[in-house]
């Protein structure tokens, strides 16, 4: 019966120690992209789009684009946040841009941007 107990006991400590070294592993993968903890930011991708809204106050982009996998997006119209305001500055709606965009903290937005 001792034995059996020590066999489940080190089965238990086997299986949570390979579970928390994949979790502290996990939380260290993408700390390096942006500077940011992977917690707050998904992987980013570039895409192309023209801008059909600019709303300085509120920090946002309107960007008819194509598709963007790593986030799941069709092509489509939609709006943005973007990392950095004064980027919203720059352009103009009818622009044609590049951009690199990602979640973070769950919303999607835009982290750099250029005229085409």
């Amino acid at each position: 019966m001792m034995r059996k107990t020590f066999c489940y006991a080190t089965v238990a400590l086997l299986a949570w120690s390979t579970m928390a070294l994949a979790q502290s592993a996990s939380n260290h993968a993408g700390h390096h992209q942006h500077g940011m903890s992977s917690s707050t930011m998904t992987t980013t991708q570039s895409a192309s789009g023209v801008v059909k809204r600019v709303d300085i106050g509120a920090g946002k982009i309107t960007v008819d684009h194509g598709p963007i996998k790593s986030l799941s997006m069709d092509a489509m119209t939609m709006v943005f946040r973007v990392k950095d305001p004064a980027m919203l500055k720059q352009v103009k709606a009818g622009d044609r841009i590049n951009f690199d965009a990602g979640r973070i903290n769950g919303a999607l937005t835009i982290l750099k941007m250029k005229k085409r």
